[in-house]
């Protein structure tokens, strides 16, 4: 970014003037955004680099691996799937895309994040859940289900909003980022009480509901509460803290905030951790429903492989579990 700053300095009156000429690219709104992430889906559907504007030094990872530009899902991707949505931030300068994929024959429900500067892509982060992926107990077994609870199908029939929210509805990015930092302490303290949701409010993981049985959008009304909604469980969940905690980008339009951290298990547990990112949407100052792409990396990587965060450190023996 190039400025050219003409000052004019008056210190009899103890004051100055400046005059800047900015020649700097104004900022990406809304419509540049979507342009941007389109142009870079639309580069990797193609596998050709040369599609999308990347900038120099463009750093890309697939679930927290560095992958060369043109490697990874540069080849593997070769369509978009049944239920696709795409969310911006002109703030922080990030656009996302939320959905499925099409990898050949198999698909994936992915979390994509770009940023953007000077209208040039700076960044990609993907999370991919596939149906052959490990999950919270290990790798899938022949004949059964996805490990990971890899389920297109209902995230198709119950897809995340699509939406505008009227100007005079919408709470400001503040309050949606410490809306959605509430769930995460609500995990941390093992209090769903902490959480701003709604009752009964609905979660996806990796496409199928949970905890099971929940079904979109949520049931919980004043006659008939329920319990069984996306904080159930809690005071027994076996993580131990959310670690790595950032909110790239918060689409206040769309009232949708995207979330990622890492789940650390308890000392001395086997099951491993998890790596997430979450979409949020609120409504009336609370969560309503929260839809994920998540996988579970292996005990040595290093995980989430981006900053700002808190986290990303050698940890301990024991809060790591070794490899089964």
């Amino acid at each position: 970014m190039r400025r050219l700053v003409r000052c004019a300095f008056v210190f009899s009156a103890v004051t100055f003037a400046c005059v800047t000429n900015a020649f700097a690219q104004p900022p990406c709104d809304r419509s540049c955004l979507r342009t941007m992430l389109d142009q870079y889906l639309n580069a990797v559907l193609k596998h050709d680099l040369s599609a999308a504007p990347l900038l120099v030094g463009f750093r890309q990872t697939e679930n927290a691996v560095n992958v060369r530009p043109g490697n990874g899902v540069w080849k593997t991707v070769t369509g978009f799937g049944g239920m696709q949505r795409r969310y911006f931030d002109a703030i922080s300068g990030h656009a996302a895309y939320y959905g499925i994929v099409q990898e050949g024959a198999d698909s994936a429900i992915v979390t994509v994040r770009i940023r953007v500067a000077n209208e040039r892509i700076a960044e990609a982060e993907w999370y991919l859940a596939r149906p052959n992926d490990p999950g919270l107990n290990g790798p899938r077994q022949p004949g059964r289900p996805p490990a990971n609870l890899f389920n297109p199908d209902y995230l198709i029939a119950n897809p995340p909003p699509e939406r505008v929210v009227p100007t005079a509805q919408r709470l400001p990015r503040e309050a949606l980022a410490a809306i959605v930092n509430s769930y995460f302490d609500a995990i941390t303290s093992h209090d769903g009480s902490v959480a701003l949701r709604h009752p009964g409010c609905g979660r996806v993981e990796n496409g199928s509901p949970t905890p099971p049985g929940r079904f979109l959008p949520p049931l919980a009304t004043a006659a008939a509460p329920t319990t069984n909604d996306c904080v159930a469980g809690l005071q027994n969940f076996n993580a131990s803290m959310v670690v790595a905690r950032r909110i790239p980008l918060i689409d206040e339009e769309a009232q949708a905030v995207l979330g990622m951290a890492v789940f650390i298990r308890r000392p001395g547990s086997p099951t491993p951790r998890n790596v997430f990112s979450e979409w949020f949407f609120i409504d009336s100052g609370m969560i309503r429903t929260i839809y994920t792409a998540m996988f579970y990396p292996p005990p040595e990587l290093a995980v989430p492989n981006w900053p700002p965060y808190d986290g990303n450190w050698p940890l301990p023996a024991g809060i790591v579990p070794e490899r089964r």
